[in-house]
């Protein structure tokens, strides 16, 4: 049997992680920073340094390549948008790289990296329709069917979290009011209780265990807002399980309140589809790029 070497790269805000992979088994992994104040330019020899280490590990041996990364390209102009590293966003940033790194390459958002890597490697490796779900600082999503991403004709499926939940509700930074994305990621969250006047983490909000009233109202709030988003997502598409990311997946009521919430509004008789939490962690990102 071939071996097969896949590239990894996963830009972040601070660091830039490489894993490069042989037959899906990890053989190397480095990280750097990022250094993103010092511009684009900077940033992409970054990656030009850490891909080169990968190539020495390999030495030179044929490989595929992959980039992680917050934003995407735009189908009409081939120019990278809504990076929250934002100095990239208005570059021909993939022809940019190809150039610089003298290969051939896919990228993809750190939202669809997640969800190619938990259905292969994770926690959706045994189901045929993955829906993956980062609640992070805000709410991006993946579809992966058969173990391929499914991007569509605008580059945006999976993109849930620009979903109108509350109509004329909260201002997005899409300029929509009522996104999903105010009210059931950590920055949409932070928000609302920052503009309640309650000074608590995230973290701290939901271990404390004498919640003022006010602070009752905001969890069931939370609950039933994640509820009614799970259930039009299931009501349309019927994944075979949703696997959660993110820095809120790690709230254990997700998956005993949340999921109970979510009975009333889909469209049957009980819930069937598992709400689960990541197994592969920090690491999807990088994955993902190298399955890519």
């Amino acid at each position: 049997m071939a071996l097969e070497h896949n590239i990894g790269i996963d830009l972040g805000g601070t660091k830039i992680e490489c894993i490069v992979l042989e037959n899906r088994k990890e053989i190397f992994r480095d990280r750097i920073f990022t250094e993103s104040e010092k511009g684009s330019d900077h940033i992409i020899n970054q990656i030009h340094k850490i891909y080169q280490k990968a190539v020495l590990f390999l030495g030179n041996k044929k490989h595929t390549l992959g980039i992680c990364t917050p934003g995407s390209i735009s189908p009409e102009t081939d120019l990278l948008r809504n990076s929250n590293t934002t100095c990239l966003n208005g570059l021909p940033f993939k022809k940019i790289l190809e150039d610089k790194l003298d290969h051939s390459l896919s990228i993809e958002n750190d939202a669809n990296c997640f969800a190619l890597a938990e259905a292969v490697m994770g926690a959706g490796q045994d189901h045929e329709f993955v829906f993956g779900v980062i609640m992070g600082t805000g709410c991006g999503g993946g579809f992966v069917h058969n173990k391929e991403l499914r991007v569509g004709p605008n580059l945006i499926c999976g993109e849930w979290g620009h979903s109108i939940l509350h109509t004329n509700g909260h201002v997005c930074y899409c300029q929509k009011h009522g996104c999903v994305e105010t009210y059931i990621s950590g920055g949409g969250l932070s928000k609302i209780l920052k503009d309640q006047g309650i000074h608590l983490s995230l973290e701290e909000f939901f271990q404390k265990e004498d919640k003022s009233h006010l602070e009752k109202n905001i969890y069931q709030n939370f609950i039933n807002d994640f509820a009614q988003a799970m259930g039009n997502i299931i009501n349309s598409i019927d994944p075979d399980i949703i696997i959660l990311g993110g820095g809120l997946s790690n709230i254990t009521s997700l998956y005993t309140h949340g999921t109970h919430a979510i009975n009333q509004y889909v469209f049957s008789e009980s819930l069937k589809t598992p709400i689960v939490r990541n197994q592969l962690g920090d690491s999807a990102g990088v994955f993902g790029a190298a399955l890519l």
